[in-house]
């Protein structure tokens, strides 16, 4: 076995595909439209990895989703979060400061996306 993708549901498609496109590098994986039952399905990758993230949108939802307590995060690396952080701050996106474990090693910060789903950024 092996993990294949992580599901979130997303109120504005376009806006969340822009989100992970252009703020933290995903691609484009694939998409599966699906008109008579009124939704689709966003399938977005990182470069190097073929672990994808399934962004569901379905097509009446005017609400936002209620993200719960049972969430926690997604996580991805970066060689330079510093840099990065700075680069998500210029683009007007939410992030906390840098942190570490109380190990002193990993250094992380977090992200939110459109729908308010927290990513977290961890230091290569």
């Amino acid at each position: 076995m092996k993990f294949l993708h992580t599901c979130i549901r997303v109120k504005d498609l376009e806006k969340s595909v822009e989100f992970y496109t252009k703020n933290l590098g995903f691609e484009k994986s694939r998409i599966k439209d699906f008109p008579e039952k009124e939704f689709t399905l966003y399938f977005l990758k990182l470069p190097n990895s073929d672990y994808e993230l399934e962004l569901t949108y379905n097509y009446d939802r005017e609400e936002p989703y209620e993200i719960g307590d049972g969430y926690g995060h997604i996580a991805i690396s970066n060689s330079d979060i510093i840099k990065f952080r700075e680069e998500l701050l210029e683009k007007g996106c939410y992030v906390t400061d840098i942190v570490g474990l109380n190990d002193g090693g990993t250094k992380y910060f977090f992200v939110k996306d459109p729908d308010g789903y927290k990513i977290e950024v961890i230091q290569e």
